[in-house]
């Protein structure tokens, strides 16, 4: 198969690309993203028409946050864009007259990673994203891995914390809540308010109160040096961290691809990542040790990965 449309699914832009076999994106364009699901649908329809404009184009593959079935049909639940049941598939297919291939965000994020960016060159790869919540996928035996139901690799939603903090799901204590770009902020706020002689640079960057720091203001003071930004940083680090270990334990891959927004920061955050990995390793002393490396398509990656799922079929 050749050309394919990959179309990532944002908080705040739907982002359509026409991608070749190669995993190079040919011709981008994007539309901000609609309140309603309806008009949601049909804002998907239209950017994959204009993108695809003039060109041959066979399928087309979308990545969408939340849960899909086995089918790569319908979205399940997207807690976010509140879809219930939604048969994504069939209705942009009516819409735009191709065959269409629907995948959770994040597997077609780390499909793309392992594809065409730092997985090349392994065949078991876990992947997380790092963004404002927390996502994953997994590769294993060169196969992306969806479970029985389609929904395996929801990382972000495991309990690390009995009782712990109210996650956007639903639950209670779950792993986004400690290591995502929310819980860098809520950090962030926290030791701001706590220590502000300590948080200057931090403090100066937004309106001057805790409440006024925003995600980029604590990634700016952290790479000046603040110790408030740095300190929310390694708190972040530690708990991904000792997630990856746990997910060692069940999965045994050869790399950990970090990515996200969060990843974008590079070895401020990954160095302190793979400490705590290192320090949380069940028989760390004793087994090999899987790479942690940073993802390489950064904000690309769940649209290249959803074209090639596409052309997959």
């Amino acid at each position: 198969m050749g050309l394919t449309i990959g179309v990532d699914i944002g908080g705040t832009k739907i982002a359509a690309g026409v991608v070749d076999e190669d995993g190079t994106i040919l011709e981008i364009s994007q539309l901000p993203t609609p309140l309603t699901s309806a008009e949601l649908v049909e804002s998907i329809a239209a950017v994959v028409r204009t993108v695809g404009t003039g060109v041959q184009v066979e399928a087309v593959g979308i990545g969408a946050a939340g849960y899909v079935d086995d089918k790569r049909a319908t979205v399940l639940f997207a807690p976010n864009i509140k879809w219930r049941q939604e048969p994504l598939k069939d209705k942009i297919e009516q819409l735009v007259g191709m065959s269409v291939v629907v995948e959770n965000d994040a597997n077609a994020a780390a499909w793309g990673e392992f594809r065409f960016g730092a997985g090349q060159g392994h065949d078991d790869v876990v992947c997380i994203t790092l963004g404002t919540g927390l996502g994953g996928g997994i590769i294993i035996g060169g196969r992306l891995h969806r479970g029985r139901f389609g929904v395996a690799g929801e990382f972000g939603h495991l309990r690390v914390v009995p009782d712990g903090l109210l996650c956007g799901c639903g639950s209670q204590g779950c792993w986004e809540q400690y290591a995502s770009g929310r819980a860098l902020l809520r950090y962030a706020r926290q030791r701001a308010n706590a220590t502000p002689e300590a948080a200057k640079t931090l403090l100066a960057l937004g309106d001057g109160t805790p409440e006024g720091i925003q995600g980029k203001h604590v990634s700016a003071a952290a790479r000046q040096g603040d110790p408030v930004a740095v300190d929310s940083f390694r708190e972040l680090a530690r708990w991904a961290g000792a997630g990856l270990a746990d997910l060692a334990s069940l999965f045994d891959p050869s790399a950990f691809i970090v990515g996200g927004g969060v990843s974008d920061e590079g070895d401020l955050v990954l160095d302190p990542i793979r400490k705590s990995f290192r320090r949380w390793l069940v028989g760390g002393r004793y087994r090999p040790h899987a790479q942690v490396l940073a993802a390489r398509l950064g904000g690309r990656a769940g649209l290249v990965g959803a074209a090639d799922l596409a052309r997959q079929g």
